[in-house]
């Protein structure tokens, strides 16, 4: 009972009804995902899978030769790392001597050696001559043994600055040491004055050369207040002796710098699509080992880019078979190859869409990819197959995406196109999936760019430094791209619909609308016909929903499944007035056959006006083969009376069929029966409804019509009670109920029973 003949279970939403040929056809199944893989495989490759060239070494490229994608040229950035490192200048670092202590730990020493009486004239001038120059070198070495225990200067820089102090060590004049111990106590106070001075002044700037600086020296000492020439002259010479150089070349310093050029070297990028070898152009080995670190030489072809882009497009195949497999009872994809076919052109355009995109790449438009109708493809499974499939093909997309879209190809993916996709692609679906007009999917698409936007604004806000112009290209694409999807889904939905039988929530709110010239003729022509196909049109709805199945297609359908009353409105009791019952009149096999024939008269009245198959099929199946009993009884009867023989079977009563393919079918078989039940009576009871659709269900199902759709006993349970409950909240003020009389009556016998109990206890 709760599958079909070809042992699947029925479709309710394609044009094939029954389920039957190819679109049950495992083969079929496994051909459709072969198919998948290729597309993925496909739509991936000419991002992954570099093209390869017949190139020989020496010979000449028959054809530009492009770079497949972004990479870094090992050669030419290590060259410019070099070229970059030879530019920076050796550099120098300054040494803080104070050279004016120096100065005054010489007039110290000779006013100290002038002021000792013991030591002779004659003596003092030899000790002058071998202490002044020691004392210099005394100074520079006890300057670098303090100075490298510290940060300041590093132990090759010191090294330096000793040897090119010492190169350019000043030699004082031999009568100078004559002139010195001759000087008194007050002369050397006031020449040590202006030394320092004319020392730190000269030795405040940079000095590579000593002998520049000590050419100054003269010239500020005669500017002194020192008035006697032989003080001036040993203030000269003490202080030109004291003047070394300062700035000293920094080894390690000018080694840094240049391993900083050489990392802030950029590295020389081959973009995507950059001519890497121009045709003509000979193939020198540097030319050809670029070829080859780039994998673009067919004689060293690699093939593991191209099985890896394979297992990819295996794994999302796999995702989507997987999809379909964790839910079988509910899923789409379980019900027919059609809807497997219809999602394969889904994909396929796109992927087709986004590949053109891509195409437009350029400089100037660095964000088209933005453009990209990413979200068409999850819009259009959700109001096609399900909600739930759509978010599942969403995340596929966003896949895809990330790869077609990187033309840069830093990477693999793209994270900013797969976050954009993604966000669209979620959007869409939640906007969607319970859209009932066409304009929603207008509004969905204007949400589609609202959060689009949004997206994008947080990918390019995060950036240290935003361009503005970058911001509002990204922003206006995205934008377009919301309204393109609108515009395709708009557009490709009556082609799919068409194409594929698909009955979309779309098409059927549309269908019910009371406009439809079906329905008005319904209204005007069969006011009790219409009156009852709402009725039915409720009840079908919620035992649908109550079993899982499509609620608004039993609701559209009820809408139509009488619509062939309308051949002959007065032989159907709803239609009649006080004219009275034509069937009065009739042979009971004329009436039987009258009655038959609505269903197919009006499966036929809606082919004729191109409404879709599973509506027809709900007009067509709605009664089955059922029995009708009155008209067989009647002319038994009849047949008695007369006393001539019964020339007639059941068979001759029924129904043609066929029985109901769907969940839909049979529920409004069951509503239709239930409701005009109901309206039979004049003051219904709870009691005689629940045991009235009981009946009914029970006599269909002796009567086997549920044999070849899919309903479970369970389910008929469950249609019961809610067609109970919905029967009683449609025709309550015609229900009766006990009143008190019979309640109170009903309270003392229980009260009496419970007396009667205790007693006996």
């Amino acid at each position: 009972m709760s599958r079909n003949n070809s042992g699947q279970p029925s479709n309710p939403l394609t044009l094939s009804g029954a389920a039957a040929g190819w679109k049950n056809s495992a083969a079929m199944r496994w051909l459709l995902l072969l198919l998948f893989v290729f597309l993925f495989y496909f739509s991936l490759a000419p991002r992954l899978v570099p093209e390869t060239y017949d190139i020989t070494l020496n010979g000449k490229a028959d054809q530009d030769i492009r770079a497949p994608r972004q990479e870094v040229d090992e050669k030419a950035t290590l060259q410019a790392q070099e070229d970059a490192a030879s530019k920076v200048p050796d550099m120098y670092t300054t040494v803080q001597m104070r050279n004016e202590v120096l100065i005054n730990e010489l007039f110290a020493r000779i006013e100290e050696l002038n002021m000792d009486d013991q030591i002779t004239e004659a003596d003092r001038v030899e000790i002058f001559r071998r202490v002044i120059p020691d004392r210099v070198d005394q100074y520079v070495a006890s300057f670098v043994i303090s100075s490298r225990g510290s940060e300041a200067y590093s132990a090759e820089l010191l090294a330096e600055m000793q040897r090119v102090v010492a190169a350019q060590k000043y030699a004082i004049p031999e009568e100078t040491y004559y002139k010195i111990p001759r000087m008194s106590s007050e002369q050397l106070q006031e020449m040590r004055s202006v030394a320092r001075d004319v020392v730190r002044k000269l030795t405040t700037d940079p000095i590579t050369n000593a002998e520049t600086a000590r050419t100054k020296v003269a010239e500020l000492v005669n500017a002194s207040s020192l008035s006697l020439k032989t003080e001036r002259e040993i203030v000269q010479e003490l202080a030109r002796l004291a003047i070394m150089p300062n700035k000293f070349l920094d080894k390690k310093a000018t080694e840094t710098a240049r391993m900083d050029a050489k990392q802030n070297t950029p590295s020389v990028v081959i973009k995507q699509g950059d001519i890497v070898v121009k045709q003509g152009q000979v193939i020198t080995e540097a030319l050809y080992e670029k070829l080859d670190g780039m994998g673009l030489l067919q004689e060293r072809k690699n093939y593991l880019p191209q099985l890896g882009v394979l297992l990819f497009a295996v794994i999302l195949t796999l995702a989507l078979y997987g999809y379909g497999e964790l839910t079988a009872a509910s899923s789409i994809l379980k019900k027919t190859n059609a809807h497997w076919a219809m999602l394969l052109l889904i994909f396929a355009l796109n992927v087709l869409f986004m590949h053109l995109v891509a195409l437009t790449h350029s400089s100037d438009w660095p964000f088209v990819g933005y453009l990209a109708p990413i979200a068409m493809g999850s819009m259009l499974v959700t109001l096609l197959l399900d909600m739930h499939l759509g978010l599942v093909s969403s995340f596929l997309f966003t896949l895809l995406a990330s790869v077609i879209l990187n033309v840069e190809q830093e990477h693999i993916f793209d994270f900013h196109y797969g976050f954009v996709a993604a966000v669209v692609s979620f959007t869409a679906v939640l906007a969607i999936h319970r859209a009932s007009q066409r304009s929603s999917i207008l509004k969905a698409g204007i949400m589609v760019s609202l959060f689009g936007s949004v997206a994008v604004l947080a990918l390019m806000l995060v950036d240290p430094e935003p361009s503005r112009a970058d911001l509002i290209q990204s922003v206006v694409f995205v934008l377009a791209s919301g309204l393109l999807t609108a515009v395709l889904v708009i557009g490709l939905m009556p082609f799919f619909e068409v194409t594929f039988g698909i009955l979309s929530a779309l098409k059927l709110v549309e269908l019910s609308n009371p406009n439809h010239p079906l329905l008005r003729k319904l209204l005007t022509e069969t006011p009790g016909t219409y009156h009852h196909s709402l009725m039915v049109g409720n009840l079908s709805e919620a035992a649908a929903e109550a079993v899982g199945a499509n609620g608004l297609l039993c609701r559209v359908g009820s809408f139509y499944h009488d619509v062939g009353k309308t051949k002959r409105p007065l032989y159907f009791i709803e239609n009649q007035n006080a004219s009275g019952n034509p069937h009065d009149k009739l042979e009971p096999k004329v009436s039987a056959s009258i009655i038959i024939a609505h269903a197919k008269d009006g499966a036929d009245m809606l082919k004729a006006h191109k409404l879709p198959k599973p509506i027809r099929d709900i007009a067509e199946q709605h009664h089955g083969s059922t029995f009708l009993k009155y008209f067989y009884y009647k002319a038994v009867k009849q047949a008695q009376e007369q006393g001539t023989d019964i020339d007639f079977t059941e068979d001759d009563y029924r129904y043609p069929g066929p029985k109901a393919q769907s969940k839909e079918a049979a529920i409004v078989g069951i509503a239709d029966c239930v409701e005009a039940a109901v309206r039979s009576l004049n003051h219904p009871k709870v009691e005689q409804i629940e045991a009235m659709i009981a009946k009914i269900i029970k006599d269909r199902l002796d009567d086997h019509q549920f044999n070849e759709c899919d309903l479970t006993m369970k389910e008929l349970d469950k249609i019961a009670q809610t067609l109970k409950e919905a029967v009683i909240g449609m025709f309550h003020s015609r229900i009766e109920y006990p009143d008190d009389k019979q309640l109170k009556q009903a309270k003392e016998a229980t009260d009496d029973a419970k007396e009667a109990k205790e007693n006996s206890e």
